[in-house]
């Protein structure tokens, strides 16, 4: 391993064994006190996150309303996990992790939020400790104390960058922080391969060859055992082996001279087809998970030129986002096409930049690297298959920033490399702009609080932001802000008239106002769209259930639990209307099965004595009134049932 200041030692001289216990502490702190102190000014930075409640935005599906997280880790959540495709994708390693957070803290929003918080913390940790392994060894690496200040600056730039923010305080964005972690451990493991394998290919001894090979062989199946759980926690990381290919370059310097370096080239592709093999798994499940799922937009909604449009200007924002992170939203609503001059401005800063790298491929090896890094990892999420409605997001750029940070950074040292003033200087400055992105990270952070003020941020600064209109519209249903609510709704619809959520939402608010007819009508417009939607259809047959249309009630709770059947409110709701229509022993059957799903709701209870009445069946009727009142001793009505049933059976 690499260590700074330390030279080859004389091996005629005796040091005593104090001296080389020294030498051997100082070995060891010097890696450790930078990471005690960039996972301190970690915590500190972003520890209000800890106290940020969920947000309703895919929250409750990855924790705070999902039954298989809330149950805890335990062998039928490991199965569901690892066999189901849910939220539009297939991640078992996350909702792993997430439920082992619902085992050790409880239901609450703050381990969650404190699992993210640490998960970030190590992946500042492990970036540096990677960057300084590959700055501070090898041909022309630079100086020990200089790679490792280098390294400590990205990682610090990592760690406190704004744009990071969403990936640590999004509880639902588990899987970003959680892919990057074992994403940096592959990448930690592959070095240590790369290496090794340069140590065999240097050495003539062949006892060290075979002990230095079986080491290598170790790391290659570490690394692709890390890449395989980070392509199960997130799938972004499928250009990962296009970034080992651009660190072979540099800075592991494997790429040989070029009498052969064609066939150097090709071992090293044929070394990584493995991982090659996983991307390609991955990137086939992913597209078929958010295709089911409705989540892969069709080109009758953005055109193949609106996408590449977007995809250029996408990259400009990244940039720009990441020089000055001073207007940061979620979500960022996309504006259907850009105008043609900002397009061709766009691409122009895309190659024209794309054409520097590559023309510093010599001299500044790491310039190229760093962009390709950049503009490789934003491929997945960049627009060309468009996923959502979202024109990009900032979780996106949680590791290709690195590739931009590490430009930057490195560029910076070398042109003070030997003007001390200029170090000085320098040193200054990238204090005053760690510190920048510090006061706007913990500013960002205040945003994540609770959806009311993510949302309301959202829409101060930025403009026709349907999403944001509709999420906020539902956080203000729930604080009973009911005609606000109801504006946000109809804003969402005026922004996109076929948003089936803001139709559903402003369907539940008419609902609430006993306003039928015009819930039936919303809930309608909202199924023609998205027609498969168990609770679309259950507040359906709910409305039609008040007005009296028990038959196509029926027909929409009978679809509701078809999309899923071990759903108890809505076997209790059909059985509610089957009660009514006089089909008491099909009544009975969907009662008796809301009360195996939810035996401590008091109304399914209550509904299931009240049919058991009906079958004659008195004693187990009392037992379930009787449970009803355990559960809910105010229910007068339950109560008086109850009671009425004793003066029967005693006359």
């Amino acid at each position: 391993m690499w260590c700074d200041g330390l030279g080859p030692m004389n091996l005629s001289e005796q040091p005593n064994q104090a001296g080389l216990r020294f030498e051997f502490i100082r070995f060891l702190a010097r890696p450790v006190i930078p990471c005690l102190l960039l996972v301190a000014v970690t915590l500190a930075v972003y520890w209000p996150v800890v106290h940020c409640d969920f947000v309703n935005f895919d929250d409750g599906f990855y924790f705070s309303a999902n039954s298989h997280v809330q149950a805890g880790l335990n062998r039928a959540g490991l199965a569901w996990a690892f066999t189901t495709i849910y939220a539009d994708n297939w991640h078992p390693m996350t909702w792993v992790s997430l439920m082992l957070d619902e085992t050790l803290f409880g239901r609450g929003p703050a381990g969650p939020h404190l699992t993210n918080l640490v998960l970030h913390a190590a992946n500042a940790v492990l970036l540096f400790l990677l960057l300084r392994s590959w700055l501070g060894s090898g041909p022309g690496q630079g100086t020990g104390p200089a790679a490792t200040w280098q390294s400590a600056v990205v990682a610090v730039l990592f760690a406190l960058h704004p744009l990071h923010v969403e990936s640590v305080a999004w509880i639902a964005e588990r899987k970003d922080v959680l892919s990057a972690f074992f994403g940096l451990l592959t990448l930690l493991c592959y070095t240590s391969y790369a290496r090794r394998v340069t140590d065999i290919e240097d050495t003539a001894v062949a006892p060290v060859s075979v002990r230095v090979a079986r080491h290598a062989s170790r790391f290659y199946g570490l690394a692709l055992v890390c890449f395989a759980l980070g392509l199960m926690s997130k799938s972004m990381l499928v250009t990962l082996p296009l970034v080992m290919l651009l660190l072979d370059w540099w800075p592991l310097n494997r790429v040989p001279g070029a009498r052969c370096r064609v066939s150097g080239l090709r071992r090293l592709v044929v070394e990584k087809i493995p991982f090659f093999l996983l991307s390609a798994a991955a990137c086939v499940v992913t597209f078929i998970a958010q295709q089911k799922g409705g989540a892969v937009a069709s080109l009758l909604y953005f055109s193949v030129s609106e996408r590449i449009g977007n995809a250029f200007v996408s990259y400009a924002r990244y940039l720009g986002k990441a020089f000055w992170p001073a207007v940061l939203a979620t979500p960022y609503p996309h504006p259907g096409h850009w105008p043609p001059w900002l397009v061709l401005l766009a691409t122009t800063l895309f190659v024209g930049l794309g054409v520097l790298a590559v023309a510093w491929i010599r001299k500044h090896p790491y310039v190229p690297v760093g962009w390709f890094w950049f503009v490789g990892m934003l491929v997945p999420v960049i627009g060309l298959v468009q996923v959502g409605d979202a024109a990009l997001a900032d979780r996106y750029t949680y590791l290709p920033l690195i590739g931009i940070f590490l430009v930057v950074v490195r560029g910076a040292g070398e042109l003070c490399a030997n003007r001390p003033a200029a170090g000085t200087w320098l040193g200054l400055g990238a204090a005053l702009v760690l510190a920048a992105c510090a006061w706007r990270t913990r500013i960002q952070v205040g945003y994540w609080q609770d959806s009311g003020t993510l949302f309301r941020h959202a829409l101060a600064v930025t403009e026709n932001n349907y999403a944001a209109c509709n999420n906020l519209g539902t956080w203000l249903t729930r604080h009973n802000v009911f005609i606000e609510a109801e504006n946000c709704f109809r804003e969402s619809l005026r922004i996109k008239p076929g948003n089936p959520d803001a139709l559903y939402n402003l369907g539940n608010i008419n609902a609430r106002f006993g306003r039928w007819d015009e819930a039936i009508d919303d809930y309608r417009r909202a199924l023609q769209i998205t027609p498969d939607q168990p609770d679309i259809l259950t507040n359906l047959g709910l409305a039609l259930t008040a007005r009296g249309q028990l038959a196509e009630a029926t027909i929409n709770f009978e679809a509701s639990l078809k999309l899923d059947p071990d759903s108890a409110s809505v076997h209790n709701n059909l059985g509610t209307v089957l009660l009514m229509e006089h089909h008491v022993e099909e009544a009975a059957r969907h009662f008796r099965e809301a009360y195996r799903l939810a035996p401590d709701n008091s109304q399914i209870c209550a509904n299931l004595g009240d049919v058991l009445v009906r079958l004659g069946q008195i004693s187990e009727a009392a037992k379930h009134y009787e449970e009803a009142l355990q559960l809910n001793p105010a229910d007068a009505k339950t109560e008086g049932k109850l009671r009425a049933l004793g003066a029967k059976n005693s006359n």
